[in-house]
């Protein structure tokens, strides 16, 4: 094996450690936001919630127990730097996290909560078609990679809707609250939760976009563009102001983060999605070095400036004009 790759044993390893850290730990930045939660919290047994769950938090750790009965359904994102080389390829490395998880699933130990969809069959391991799943993105500079495992409830609030241009900014609120609300009153929440939101893309993208912006960002974090980071400060304040607190109780402790995640859409449509991330807000993330070095953190550090790059540096063919590129309002700003 050449010394620039990738040790297929130690990506093993790393990610049993991850499944086990995701499972018992709370990652700092959510504790952190609970705790400011706490102080906040105007309903009784809202706040009784809150200080029972930062209770249970130190126990999980401490007796190194997975910090919910409901243990998800664990997925992973793989983040691949341009020169990285990993022994086996990337079957090798796919065959690795699927034994993770399924050495997870035991020695945790996780509920298995994986089962075949029509049959009901349920290998005990949490593994199966399509399960976990594992999506990727790619780094233009290093030869690292980065596993990030995330556990998140199956049953979970999501929902989708196509918006049109004209619906606006307003629109989007809109919809927003129709769903925080729909989520609390089915019991679908677990809140206080982490919200992503996804706009545009298609429909899958904008679904996809959703659930990683919930999963993939630490609490605190605001979306580069100033417009959007406000538009997240919005959302998070009108979550907090419909009248449910921790656990559907009466309060104000509905939403400890808003994260935003833009796509470009058919130029006719805004799709929209809303996912939660619940109270057990359970993930965990490494970097891998070819020298065998670890980094373990908790931020997913997963949106860079070049997964969100837009446009692309080209040429028209000979004899073609460019078409005139229009100013976005931000440019004309």
């Amino acid at each position: 094996m050449s010394e620039r790759t990738i040790s297929i044993e130690t990506i093993h390893e790393t990610a049993k450690e991850l499944m086990a850290k995701a499972a018992i730990e709370i990652p700092d930045d959510y504790l952190a936001g609970l705790k400011k939660l706490a102080n906040t919290e105007t309903g009784e047994l809202s706040a009784f919630v809150i200080q029972a769950m930062l209770e249970n938090y130190e126990a999980a750790k401490e007796d190194r127990r997975a910090m919910c009965a409901d243990t998800g359904v664990p997925r992973w994102y793989v983040k691949m730097a341009n020169e990285a080389r990993i022994e086996g390829g990337p079957v090798a490395l796919e065959t690795m996290l699927r034994r993770a998880t399924a050495s997870a699933t035991h020695d945790v130990p996780l509920r298995p909560n994986r089962v075949h969809p029509l049959w009901r069959t349920d290998h005990n391991n949490n593994c199966g078609i399509g399960a976990p799943e594992i999506e990727y993105s790619f780094h233009p500079d290093g030869d690292w990679i980065e596993l990030t495992t995330v556990h998140k409830g199956g049953l979970f609030g999501s929902d989708y809707r196509m918006l049109f241009p004209s619906d606006g900014i307003e629109g989007i609120k809109r919809f927003f609250i129709d769903s925080v609300l729909a989520f609390g009153k089915r019991g679908l929440a677990c809140q206080p939760a982490i919200i992503g939101v996804g706009l545009g893309g298609s429909k899958d993208i904008s679904m996809v976009l959703g659930k990683q912006a919930a999963c993939l960002r630490a609490v605190g974090s605001r979306n580069p563009d100033p417009r959007i980071a406000q538009l997240e400060e919005e959302l998070k304040e009108l979550g907090n102001n419909v009248g449910m607190g921790a656990m559907g109780f009466l309060g104000n402790s509905m939403v400890v983060d808003c994260h935003v995640e833009v796509g470009y859409c058919h130029t006719g449509g805004m799709p929209m999605s809303v996912h939660m991330f619940c109270l057990s807000s359970r993930r965990a993330t490494a970097r891998i070095h070819p020298d065998g070095r670890v980094e373990h953190r908790w931020d997913p550090q997963w949106f860079t400036d070049y997964m969100r790059r837009d446009t692309v540096d080209w040429e028209p063919a000979a004899g073609q004009p460019a078409k005139k590129k229009k100013k976005t309002q931000r440019q004309m700003a």
